[in-house]
Parts: C-alpha cells; structure tokens; sequence
C-alpha cells in the first residue's frame, strides 16, 4: 500500500472540515457543490493509498482514484456554470461524467480492448456537441461551446496518443485531467470577474493544477532523474481549497454589506443607503447649480389590507410595489423603502418640479390597475408628496420634511373629499389615488 498518500488524505479530510464549517454558515448551491468536490478528493487519496496492492482491489482501488479525481473537477467547473437550472445544462455534466468515467474504466482495464478506447475518446466530442446542437432553437451561450471546443480538442488529442506503444494510455489519462482543471480555470475565469483575492488564487491554483499533468509527463520524459517530492505536485490542490474558502466569505462579507443597506423584505435600499444617495444627489446638483427632487409615497390603508388578508399579503403588496416603482424610474435614480407602506424616490439631476410631477403621476398610475398576489387581487392607491430642491429646501433635512408635510397634506385632501369636504386651499404640488382592497 502506498502510505506516502496518507499526509494528504489527512490534510484535505482537514480542509475538507474547515470547508464544510464554511458552507454550513453560508449554504448555497455553489457550496454544496464544492463541497462535494471536495469529498471527491479524498476519496480520490484514500483510493491512491490501496492503488498499489496487487490484484483486482488495487485495480479497483486506482480507478476510483481516478474517477473520484475526474468527478472533483467536472463538479468544480459545473458550479461556475451560470446556466445550471437549464435542462441541457444537467444533460452535459452527465454526459461529461458518463464519458470521464467510461474512459478511465476502459484504459484501466488489462489487456486494453482499442475499439473500445477508439469509442469512449468519441464520445468526449459527440455528447456535448450533439446535446448543445439539439438545445440550439432554445438555449445557447458563449461559455457552453468553449466547453464543447475543449472536450472536442480533448476527443481529437486522445484518439492520437492512446495506442501509441508505451506510454500512449498514461498520456491519454494526462490529456483527459488536463482538460478537467483547464476547464475549471476557464469557468472560474468567466464567473468569477472580479479583482479579490478569493478570485486570483482560486484560478490560479486550477491553471497550476490543471498545468501539473502537462508539466510532470514532460519531466519523466526529458529528465527522468529529476526527483521532485509529491507535496509539489499536490500543492495547487490546497491553494484552490484556500481560494475557494476565500471566495465564500468574500461573498458573505458583501452578502452583509447588502443587508446592512439594503431592505431585507423589497430589497431596496434601507434608510439609511436612502439617506446617503440623497445626501450625493444634493451635493451633485448643488456643485451643478442644477435641481433634484425627492418623493415620498404613502401607501393609503395598508393596514387595511394586512387586517383583511394578512400580513404574508401584505408583504407580497410592498414587494410587488417595490418592483414597480423600481422598475419605472431611471437607472441613476433611486427608490427605498423607508418606512413601513412607505417608499422615497430620489431624482437625480437634470429635473425639474414638472418633470418630478410627472413621475409621481406615473408611479400612481402603476397602482391604479389590480395588483396580483396570488390567490388575492388588490386595487392600492398612494398619496404623495413632491419637494425640490434647492427651490423648497437648500438642506437635506428640510427638504424631507417638506415632502413628507406634502404627502401628509395629499392624505388629508383625500380623507377630506371622501367625506365630502372641500380640500384646503392652497394645496402645494401632492398627487393622490383612492385605495380601494378586494
């Protein structure tokens, strides 16, 4: 039995616990699946241990190493596919696991049969291809046809080595490792854009990982002397495990950052994010000698729809409002809620009072057709009140109490006419619906 592998089984069954402590924090369908690759490891270092005794179970025994090994990285690159939920994307890993797997179980098999070394080499090309081709009308993206050119590659290089004389199997099963991490480098290349930590040592590790069964073939071939411990050639394995650590709590940090920020029901910005753009906005616009303006939006008798329907509908109400309003708005303007049933929208310059009127009108008109929620229909209107700046108010502070003095006067006027009575004279610029739950 080859004891030398038993230092690395114990450090990746470490780091395989360090990994799982992560994940069980911070689950996601991303981590599971590292996760799991992860467990492949070291299977695959606890298969290489009893590689070496004679017979049918050290036989056994190597080819689960190597399929434990293949299984590892083709779960890798899967998780950085950004298309997982689609069909042919579920088709590809098993046919690339289906073929991995074929392959290696046909070249550990002695005598090698050719035809059937000929026969799983084309299936590395034709699976692929054939799977993207038919979800062509449906489905396509850059990323799946790199995959397809690399296994295609890979098909083409194993049909040239494999029966060569001598080394002809060891260089196909090289090839074949190769494109697996080459394939991880690539995908995590691609989901991955980004200048952290986590995502440079991550792809590097899976370029040096991917690049020792290129480099280590080609010392035994031209320096058969040179020595080079097996810690060396191991050592990509736990620079990705430590980047991959790195990646998910880089993704927790900015997970709480949002949150801190940021509405957890709607998932607009909070009060105080509101309350930060607001304070750029004034500043820009006052550096520009331009204008800006700020709306404040009032649910009418939200509690209204929570006492007769309940609360879960209520909070299905502000979401779908939420989306609305944010979805109306420019891209460089900004809507939070801020309040219970209330939501604020930033106007970023150029604006004008007009301009901000008609966007109050239009956010309103959004609330006039019935809203779905469901197994519940619910017609809501809204008061509103509009404040620009610097004509209302020349301080942030101000200016939100003259909005928010607006939309409380746009509620009275309502309240007041649905009794019958006339409105206060000299209303300032307020728009207002009746809200109406059924």
């Amino acid at each position: 039995m080859n004891w030398s592998e038993l230092p690395d089984l114990a450090a990746v069954a470490l780091l395989s616990c360090a990994f799982a402590s992560v994940v069980r924090r911070n689950r996601t369908p991303v981590s599971g699946l590292w996760l799991t690759g992860w467990v492949m490891i070291a299977i695959h270092f606890a298969g290489a241990i009893f590689a070496d005794v004679p017979g049918l179970w050290g036989n056994m025994a190597g080819i689960l190493a190597l399929i434990s090994l293949v299984w590892a990285g083709v779960l890798f690159m899967w998780a950085s596919v950004p298309y997982r939920e689609q069909t042919s994307s579920r088709w590809i890993l098993a046919a690339l696991l289906t073929a991995n797997t074929l392959y290696i179980v046909v070249s550990s098999i002695t005598p090698i049969i050719p035809w059937t070394m000929t026969a799983a080499a084309l299936l590395f090309g034709l699976f692929p291809l054939t799977i993207a081709l038919v979800a062509l009308r449906k489905f396509t993206h850059p990323l799946r046809w790199i995959t397809v050119a690399l296994y295609t590659g890979l098909s083409i290089f194993l049909l040239s080595v494999q029966n060569r004389p001598g080394n002809g199997p060891d260089l196909a099963v090289n090839g074949l490792l190769f494109t697996v991490y080459f394939g991880c480098c690539i995908h995590f290349c691609w989901m991955y854009r980004r200048a952290t930590a986590g995502a440079f040592v991550t792809i590097a590790g899976f370029f040096f990982w991917a690049n020792v069964f290129t480099v280590a073939p080609i010392m035994q071939a031209y320096w058969p002397k040179a020595v080079v411990e097996g810690e060396v050639w191991n050592l990509p394995k736990y620079v990705v495990a430590v980047g991959m650590i790195l990646l998910l709590l880089e993704d927790q940090i900015e997970h709480n950052r949002h949150l801190a920020l940021h509405d957890a029901l709607t998932g607009l910005p909070n009060r105080r994010l509101f309350q930060d753009r607001l304070a750029s906005a004034l500043e820009r616009a006052r550096r520009t000698e331009s204008q800006s303006a700020l709306l404040v939006i009032d649910l009418d008798r939200f509690k209204q729809v929570n006492d007769t329907l309940g609360h879960h509908v209520g909070d299905l109400l502000l979401q779908k409002v939420g989306s609305l309003f944010a979805g109306r708005v420019r891209r460089s303007d900004t809507v939070a809620r801020t309040g219970g049933d209330e939501f604020s929208v930033v106007l970023e310059e150029p604006t004008s009072r007009q301009e901000a009127v008609l966007v109050g009108e239009s956010l309103m008109q959004l609330l006039k057709e019935p809203l779905d929620l469901g197994e519940h229909t619910v017609r809501i209107g809204a008061s509103v009140g509009v404040a620009v700046f610097p004509e209302d108010a020349p301080e942030m502070e101000a200016l939100c109490i003259a909005a928010d003095r607006r939309m409380y006067d746009s509620k009275r006027g309502s309240a007041a006419a649905a009794a019958g009575v006339a409105g206060a004279p000299g209303t300032v610029p307020a728009l207002n619906l009746q809200t109406e739950v059924s």
